[in-house]
């Protein structure tokens, strides 16, 4: 692929990664935006407002990085991956570092996204998250072990 392409197909995707990072020096709106600003797109303050408060970080806008706790992080983490409104979001143990009930606030935003049309993959290993996720929308399940597909479309 040509560069111009890579980068088309970036801003296709989103990701949140399994341990987030972000600029500790920018507050969290400025770290969310961060992808627009270096796409060269013109954000609008709304919309930013809005995904903040969708994600339940509208209150903590102004915070820093290092003050957050590990939900607010990943809920960071996820209004980043979507600010661009990306196509396909990728989630790579997005629950890992909280408790359940975060986990279940995470999972149900990943869940409205894949409602609103977009399509939603997350690599866990977290069987109760897969099961929870299963009994609220149709997912193909994959188990992955050495690198190969263990098996498709298992009930776990």
């Amino acid at each position: 692929m040509e560069r111009d392409d890579v980068a088309n197909l970036r801003r296709r995707i989103g990701v949140v990664h399994q341990d987030c990072q972000f600029l500790d020096h920018l507050s969290v709106a400025e770290n969310v935006a961060l992808p627009v600003s270096v796409s060269g797109r013109r954000q609008q303050p709304q919309d930013l407002d809005d995904l903040l408060h969708w994600v339940g970080l509208a209150e903590r806008a102004n915070a820093l990085p290092p003050e957050l706790s590990g939900g607010e992080r990943q809920r960071a983490a996820l209004a980043r991956a979507v600010i661009m409104s990306p196509e396909i979001i990728l989630a790579d143990e997005p629950t890992g570092n909280v408790d359940w009930d975060m986990s279940l606030r995470l999972l149900q935003l990943l869940i409205e996204l894949n409602k609103m049309g977009k399509t939603v993959v997350i690599a866990t290993h977290d069987l109760h998250l897969i099961r929870q996720a299963k009994s609220q929308v149709q997912a193909r399940v994959l188990r992955i072990a050495n690198g190969t597909i263990q098996q498709a479309g298992a009930d776990l």
